[in-house]
């Protein structure tokens, strides 16, 4: 199977990142992409949390979200919205939590929402005495794991999951051949523990791991001042090796898959089904 990776540098702004987000998954099609995925934040990144209140959507209102199944049918391809910063939809809104949600969405051919992940591991951290980030302020928290069955059965996640290599397990032994992670990586943590990372959920699960990602300083024209990503958008063998690194330009890759792969990596490491020991 033929995947495209996007990465971008969206700004805070939907109506100016949307455009943008497009031309590269056209680009991703033209180049024979069945599947294409995008980053974590594909609709805005915004420390100003007034202005995000005030642009961010429900799902159902969302334009980014319209325009990007419209896309998708046009183009006749699979696309994973990494996340769109999105309004509760009507049936949690009632419930006191005013927050929004990180949502992940696979999108059909057809247009239809194929597959929604809701971000379960919250950012809440302390970097350094001048760095810090606290996600679930803004966020709440999903709660359930997601395997989407096609094109070809993948786990969703979202970016601080990757931290948490129980959800990964969990995923490839439900019968996940792909882990996605698309992601908005901290610059800092990022150049320590990214490609380490991805390589080592591949390695543990036997799958291919594809995580789009947001790269570069993100503008921020109303208000809040900017920050930056890491970029170098992986996708990763099920045996651990790197088949690409889009480096520090927003872009496309284009990468085929060899699903077999993923059998030929667990029978020579059988690590998803030994298991020797059971927690206290």
């Amino acid at each position: 199977m033929t995947v495209g990776l996007v990465q971008l540098c969206v700004s805070d702004d939907p109506a100016q990142n949307l455009p943008q987000t497009q031309a590269l998954i056209a680009e991703a099609a033209e180049g024979g992409a069945r599947m294409v995925l995008t980053p974590e934040c594909t609709n805005l990144i915004a420390q100003n949390r007034d202005w995000q209140a005030e642009v961010v959507r429900t799902e159902a209102e969302d334009p980014t979200l319209r325009a990007l199944r419209e896309q998708a049918v046009g183009l006749g391809i699979w696309l994973l919205i990494g996340s769109l910063a999105l309004r509760p939809d009507a049936e949690t809104a009632g419930d006191g939590d005013a927050r929004l949600v990180n949502r992940g969405l696979l999108i059909a051919p057809d247009g239809g929402i194929a597959a929604r992940y809701d971000k379960i591991h919250m950012f809440d951290v302390t970097i350094s005495d001048s760095e810090s980030y606290c996600e679930s302020r803004s966020y709440r928290p999903g709660t359930q794991a997601v395997l989407a069955p096609d094109p070809v059965p993948c786990g969703l996640s979202i970016c601080y999951d990757l931290r948490f290599p129980h959800l990964y397990r969990a995923l490839a032994q439900a019968g996940a051949q792909v882990l996605t992670v698309p992601s908005a990586f901290n610059d800092t943590t990022g150049a320590a523990h990214w490609h380490s990372l991805l390589r080592a959920r591949a390695i543990e699960t036997g799958c291919f791991v594809l995580a789009p990602a947001q790269t570069g300083r993100h503008e921020a024209l109303h208000g809040g001042g900017g920050r930056r990503s890491f970029g170098h958008s992986l996708a990763v063998s099920p045996w651990g090796e790197v088949l690409l690194d889009m480096g520090e330009s927003p872009g496309v890759g284009i990468i085929t898959l060899d699903l077999p792969a993923v059998a030929r990596s667990r029978s020579r490491i059988p690590s998803l089904t030994d298991q020797a020991f059971e927690m206290p």
